[in-house]
């Protein structure tokens, strides 16, 4: 049951992916509404509606071995014309083990998240609301995940600026 969950998961990640690209190919390009600590906020008018999106780079890397790799990324989207608010995702820099799942440590809770490519995101709506509300309340989290190679990585992000770049995304993209 898991494995067909889990599949089912990683395609319906895919096509969130492909939206997402797909929404990009058309759009205009980001307008910044700001850098708040750590986090920055921008808005890009896509084919169907404005889009907004809040981003933050790792401030802590630690990998298993020494590796090559693109830069890595946590957002949080909101898609107003398909109703959605606060997704979260993670770039990770590199392609991952399609058959492995990715640690999203908020405080002491732990969290899968699924991996598609260079991506991953959670599994449901619900589950990034909760996601969301413990990163506001905490001063960090940290994504691990392991590389398609089996490479280990540990990416630890601040908080500081979050709450402010989420309170512009949501005001801007209602």
């Amino acid at each position: 049951m898991m494995t067909k969950t889990f599949s089912f998961l990683r395609s319906m990640a895919c096509v969130s992916a492909i939206v997402c690209m797909a929404g990009f190919a058309h759009a205009e390009d980001p307008t910044s509404l700001g850098k708040f600590g750590d986090w920055e906020a921008f808005t890009y008018k896509s084919a169907d509606s404005t889009v907004c999106y809040a981003f933050s780079a790792p401030v802590k890397t630690k990998a298993s071995k020494k590796v090559t790799r693109d830069p890595a990324y946590f957002m949080i989207s909101n898609f107003p014309s398909k109703k959605v608010k606060g997704q979260i995702s993670t770039i990770i820099g590199y392609t991952f083990d399609p058959n492995s799942e990715v640690d999203l440590k908020v405080g002491a809770k732990n969290y899968s998240l699924y991996p598609v490519g260079n991506g991953a995101w959670a599994d449901k709506p619900e589950t990034e609301k909760t996601i969301l509300a413990g990163m506001k309340a905490a001063k960090s989290f940290t994504v691990s995940g392991i590389s398609s190679k089996g490479t280990n990585t540990i990416d630890s992000y601040s908080t500081n600026g979050l709450s402010a770049a989420l309170g512009k995304i949501d005001g801007t993209c209602k």
